[in-house]
């Protein structure tokens, strides 16, 4: 059996990678640093979630989507549309416009960060064996626009016989009063 077939009957959400153990932080900014990084609740994330809905979305929070694996959790859950949005951290995620290396314990940064592009590619896997959408957003990205998008691909799915909540979240706005529902970036 070669590394590739291996590799394809692992389970999806099977650990690829086993890291040497973390170095020590190398100065005690580095160490602060790394401690305060936030798993949820960034100021970016909050901004994309109040953008959604104020668009008229409603949806779950860090969540794992049903039928994958649960340690693995979307940002945010659109469930009836079985969307799973994350949003991607710029460092963490090797972001292709900001990727920087850190000088201190470079190699171990490079493994470090591949895998977990590599564990991203597996969730994206995962979730649509079980039937999801996989959406990723950059931090670095406007809520605006990264919302706008997010309505684009909505709009796409239902356009292609796919419904889900959107029209029914439009019609409560418009019932309700508040601002139309816009599916566009004005």
């Amino acid at each position: 059996m070669t590394a590739v077939d291996a590799a394809a009957a692992r389970p999806v959400g099977y650990r690829t990678q086993v890291l040497p153990a973390a170095p020590p932080p190398s100065s005690p900014a580095a160490r602060r640093t790394m401690r305060a990084n936030r798993r949820r609740d960034t100021r970016c994330e909050v901004a994309l979630r109040r953008e959604l809905h104020r668009r008229g979305l409603r949806f779950v929070v860090d969540a794992a989507p049903p039928g994958t694996n649960r340690r693995r959790r979307a940002d945010v859950l659109l469930r009836g549309e079985r969307v799973a949005l994350f949003v991607d951290g710029c460092f963490w995620h090797s972001c292709p416009q900001h990727l920087h290396l850190p000088r201190a314990n470079r190699e171990w940064w490079r493994q470090k960060l591949a895998s977990v592009v590599a564990r991203d590619r597996d969730t994206d896997l995962g979730l649509q064996a079980a039937g999801w959408l996989p959406l990723r957003v950059w931090e670095h990205e406007p809520a605006q626009v990264a919302a706008a998008r997010v309505l684009a691909v909505l709009r796409h799915r239902e356009a292609s016989g796919r419904t889900g909540p959107l029209e029914a979240a439009c019609a409560r706005l418009r019932a309700s009063g508040a601002a139309p529902c816009r599916t566009v970036d004005p």
